[in-house]
């Protein structure tokens, strides 16, 4: 899973070819720290069709500002420069990729 930051954010997420789930996440949060093996499986399995990365909240204000996070962890998917999709909080694989199939 790729980290991307305030810098590459446009070029990595908002440019990219493919629907991107972006895990807002921090290095304190707990549902975080338990939904990352999760999006690390997702990101191997789906790789094809979906990009997944992490950003770090606390070192990039500017990005998180932009799109009105609050929580952690915040997962949203962008397709074609638009965030389509926004959900907070962990949950297991198979609820994820049920509430993400109509975006991919």
């Amino acid at each position: 899973m790729a980290t991307v930051t305030d810098g590459t954010f446009a070029a990595e997420v908002l440019a990219a070819g493919v629907p991107v789930l972006v895990e807002f996440t921090a290095s304190w949060c707990p549902p975080c720290r338990m939904i990352a093996p999760v999006l690390a499986e997702i990101a191997r399995e789906e790789a094809h069709r979906l990009k997944v990365v992490e950003l770090d909240v606390d070192e990039n204000p500017r990005t998180t500002a932009a799109y009105g996070v609050l929580s952690m962890p915040t997962l949203m998917v962008f397709r074609a420069g638009e965030p389509v999709r926004s959900m907070v909080g962990a949950r297991p694989k198979r609820r994820l990729m049920e509430e993400i199939a109509d975006v991919l």
